[in-house]
């Protein structure tokens, strides 16, 4: 089994899923511009700048995760040729460190705060909130769902990187 390989095909998969965050924060700024130039209800109005905040907040995280996971792929071949041990065992560092991060924020928390947002839209009847809170709901689905199988990619590479260790 070649790590390096499989380390880049991880790293490439991440780049494939990444423009999703862009493409769904365009979508979310779309959507703001729509209720900017269509909207007449006071409902409709207050949609506007919590989408075009989700829509910016999708984008940043999209492009942050962009060229993170493009500059990688360099650096993975440079790592892996300095000290093979020592990449394999700095990629079980991270990927178990991922792992944890999507366990305690993707899994724990963001689900959390979308049963907060639902309690804040049944109590309150502001407009404002309540457009900022299906807007959060929306977002944080969004999140939820490309997160979901960045997880279970990063999980099986750990799951490689495991095996690649034990044979070393």
């Amino acid at each position: 089994m070649d790590i390096l390989k499989t380390a880049t095909e991880w790293a490439k998969a991440e780049l494939f899923s990444t423009p999703f965050f862009i493409l769904f924060g365009v979508l979310f700024i779309a959507a703001s511009f729509g209720f900017w130039q269509l909207g007449k209800t006071d409902m409709a109005k207050a949609y506007i700048i919590p989408l075009l905040i989700a829509g910016a907040l999708l984008m940043t995280i999209g492009f942050g995760l962009f060229f993170t996971n493009k500059s990688r792929i360099v650096a993975f071949e440079k790592a892996y040729n300095n000290n093979a041990s020592a990449f394999v065992q700095s990629e079980i560092e991270r990927t178990e460190a991922t792992l944890k991060e999507y366990n305690n924020i993707v899994f724990t928390a963001i689900p959390l705060i979308i049963a907060a947002c639902a309690l804040v839209i049944f109590f309150v009847n502001t407009p404002i909130w309540r457009a900022s809170m299906i807007t959060t709901i929306a977002m944080l689905v969004v999140i939820l769902l490309i997160d979901g199988t960045a997880h279970s990619r990063i999980e099986a590479y750990n799951k490689q990187l495991q095996l690649v260790e034990k044979k070393h």
